[in-house]
């Protein structure tokens, strides 16, 4: 009843572990499965982070040699444990097993996509963020990054390709088509970029809450249910979904699966089969015989005022607000 197809991956059930610190050894892996997950995205490996730790331990060096000769040697380095976790993951459960890459260009990692690929990963991946701050900065350009880094990885992969972007973009109907288009097996709505703070008392800018809120759903919720009933490609919410309620919702405005993170940390893995009951009662409850017959009953396309998905304004909800 509970099971579902996302990015061409059979699953036993639409919860899945979300890139994070919970999947970044083969014992956790083994616990997410224990408690009922349905797969488990790899915590990424960061092409920025690569690189920041390169500049660390060459701090001023001046020597070009130097440099490149670190930053391989990092590369290679932390590619080879990533790789190595992979492969143990795979041996270790039955569900799939999700690599990820952390990226804001293209290049190597279209080779390591390759890596990933023969290391034995169900299905990839790609955490585009990217944030452009020129002032000749084309318009559209961020989009159109998304889709050449997929198509440079589809070249030289078989596995499913998944797509995880920001809700930053200027048309995010326009961009997920031109993705199916590239070749993406699913998309997740939306990653969680670094959140900056300001600590006014030492005035420096420092790291704000990483976790998502339950405010977060609300955009998460809206968008899923535009694209669901825009372009015919699978899609995970991911940002806001922490109660066994918020699967449900999700489920119901087009999502194939569901990704959890903040939930996981302040949780634990109980969270997962609390949100499997709840969902096999709801299903029984509302004569839904599986998770794809209810999926995107309440879409843009399906229910029957579009409209709420694309108002921005409160006009008379907030009228009623006001008098009560």
């Amino acid at each position: 009843m509970i099971e579902t197809s996302f990015a061409g991956l059979e699953l036993r059930n639409p919860v899945i572990a979300a890139s994070s610190g919970q999947t970044d050894s083969t014992d956790k892996i083994i616990a997410l499965e224990k408690a009922g997950i349905g797969a488990v995205v790899l915590k990424s490996l960061f092409e920025e982070q690569l690189d920041a730790q390169s500049e660390q331990l060459l701090g001023s060096s001046d020597y070009p040699e130097a440099r490149d000769f670190l930053q391989n040697t990092v590369r290679a380095h932390e590619i080879e444990k990533y790789l190595t976790l992979v492969k143990e993951a795979r041996r270790a459960v039955a569900v799939p097993v999700i690599a990820s890459i952390n990226c804001y260009d293209s290049g190597e990692w279209v080779k390591f996509a390759s890596e990933l690929e023969n290391a034995g990963a169900s299905a990839l991946e790609l955490n585009i963020q990217k944030i452009d701050t020129s002032a000749e900065y084309t318009p559209g350009a961020t989009e159109q990054l998304h889709v050449e880094i997929l198509q440079q990885i589809k070249k030289v992969v078989h596995l499913p390709v998944i797509v995880k972007i920001s809700r930053n973009l200027s048309n995010l109907v326009s961009v997920i088509d031109q993705l199916k288009s590239a070749g993406a097996a699913a998309v997740v709505l939306f990653n969680r970029p670094w959140q900056p703070d300001i600590d006014i008392h030492t005035l420096r800018m420092v790291a704000a809450d990483p976790f998502t809120s339950a405010t977060d759903l609300s955009d998460t919720l809206r968008w899923i249910g535009i694209v669901s009933g825009s372009v015919n490609l699978p899609i995970a919410a991911s940002t806001g979904v922490h109660k066994p309620e918020d699967l449900i919702k999700a489920i119901l405005v087009g999502a194939s699966a569901v990704e959890l993170c903040t939930t996981l940390y302040r949780n634990g893995n109980k969270i997962i089969g609390e949100m499997l009951n709840s969902l096999t009662r709801w299903l029984e409850k509302q004569n839904f015989a599986s998770v794809t017959e209810a999926r995107g009953q309440l879409n843009y396309r399906r229910i029957a005022d579009p409209a709420g998905y694309e108002r921005l304004q409160f006009i008379r909800q907030t009228r009623e607000i006001c008098k009560s």
